[in-house]
């Protein structure tokens, strides 16, 4: 399990093909989920310190997304799936 942090636009620190697992950690919140649309493009799931969930969308180690406050997991992988993020 790594911890990573952003600067709100992309992973630091970090190699350009790192790819962010379930049970990391990213910005103090613990990695439920991940889910890939395509080979570079990828939603991972947050857990946030208030039991809500974020989503952070990736291009590689850049963070081209990100929508929080969802109440549980199946509604922010829902509103992945729909293009809503």
């Amino acid at each position: 399990m790594a911890t990573y942090y952003s600067d709100g636009k992309k992973l630091v620190d970090v190699e350009y093909d790192t790819i962010v697992e379930v049970g990391d950690t990213v910005d103090g919140m613990r990695v439920l989920s991940t889910n890939a649309k395509s080979h570079e493009e990828y939603a991972v799931f947050l857990l946030e310190p208030n039991t809500r969930v974020t989503c952070y969308v990736f291009d590689e180690v850049f963070i081209i997304g990100k929508m929080d406050g969802f109440e549980n997991l199946p509604q922010a992988v829902e509103a992945w799936n729909n293009d809503e993020i």
